[in-house]
């Protein structure tokens, strides 16, 4: 016959697994809900940023086409057109790279239509277009000079 104080002990273990279980069930589905809520969460936040990149997108073109509009300078660009005038004012593509703050290769680069100068760079080359030869070579004697100072 078994001992009156170890069926109640089992009895007991027995009704307190079984509260606890009833209890971690319900946090469990809690649990699995909020997981579900944070993940959808995330996919609303991916999406609004998404949509905010590219509203900012738009923005900044919109932004860039009303300043050119408001200049009113629009430059066009043409690698050949580049060339031409370099060679019109008889420099080499360092001299030209030295008036534009730029690099000779990149001058190069400009010239076989590997890449395209930036819109800063596009005014400096418009104002170039006015010069002639004799400026040309004032300015580049004078960078020259303030080069030499600088060291």
């Amino acid at each position: 016959m078994p001992n009156i104080a170890s069926v109640l002990k089992e009895e007991i273990l027995r009704l307190a697994r079984k509260e606890v279980r009833n209890e971690t069930e319900g946090l469990k589905k809690a649990s699995a809900q909020y997981r579900s809520e944070i993940a959808a969460l995330k996919r609303r936040a991916a999406t609004l940023e998404k949509q905010l990149q590219h509203l900012s997108k738009k923005d900044a073109s919109k932004a860039a086409a009303t300043a050119d509009a408001g200049t009113g300078l629009r430059v066009r660009f043409s690698a050949k057109g580049l060339a031409t005038q370099r060679q019109k004012l008889g420099i080499s593509a360092a001299e030209m790279g030295l008036l534009l703050n730029v690099s000779a290769q990149t001058i190069y680069n400009w010239e076989a239509g590997k890449s395209r100068p930036r819109q800063q760079q596009l005014g400096a080359i418009a104002g170039l277009r006015g010069l002639g030869k004799r400026k040309i070579k004032a300015q580049l004697q004078e960078l020259a000079s303030t080069e030499k100072a600088a060291e």
